[in-house]
């Protein structure tokens, strides 16, 4: 039972409930608005009066509600593109911002007695301390003028 209660009171476990929670309010509103407005709009542009998630053709005896897919589609759309802009882009750019940056690394080289990568300009391995022969000269910028 310790385990239990210590694994629900864990910080990973009540953020996500509360995500849920949130996700579920949040998609109520969008589902909302783009049937109280979006839809309409959608119905106006193409000259479909009415209310369009009831809207449907048949072919035979079988009836395809197409409003349906239509609110579902702009409501994914739309909570979508509110989830990347208000969550991910903030959450993405707050990452960069507190994440060290990366140093460009130094070019290695093999060891020749263990084979451990080192860097080009060591002068003994990391691994196997032994001594290693001097590194190659780096050719300098020599870049000619033409003209």
């Amino acid at each position: 039972m310790k385990g239990f209660r210590s694994f629900i009171l864990r910080g990973n476990v009540v953020d996500l409930a509360v995500g849920i929670v949130i996700g579920a309010a949040f998609t109520a509103v969008v589902n909302g608005f783009v049937g109280a407005f979006l839809t309409p709009l959608v119905g106006l542009a193409t000259g479909v009066t009415g209310d369009m998630s009831r809207k449907s053709f048949s072919v035979g005896a079988t009836e395809f509600p197409y409003g349906t897919f239509v609110n579902a589609a702009i409501s994914f759309v739309l909570l979508a593109s509110a989830l990347y802009f208000l969550v991910v882009l903030p959450i993405n750019k707050l990452h960069e911002r507190l994440a060290p940056h990366h140093d460009v690394q130094a070019p290695k080289r093999d060891c020749p007695e263990c084979l451990s990568p080192v860097p080009a300009q060591a002068r003994r391995c990391a691994s196997c301390t032994a001594p290693l022969p001097t590194a190659p000269a780096r050719p300098e910028n020599t870049t000619q003028r033409v003209g």
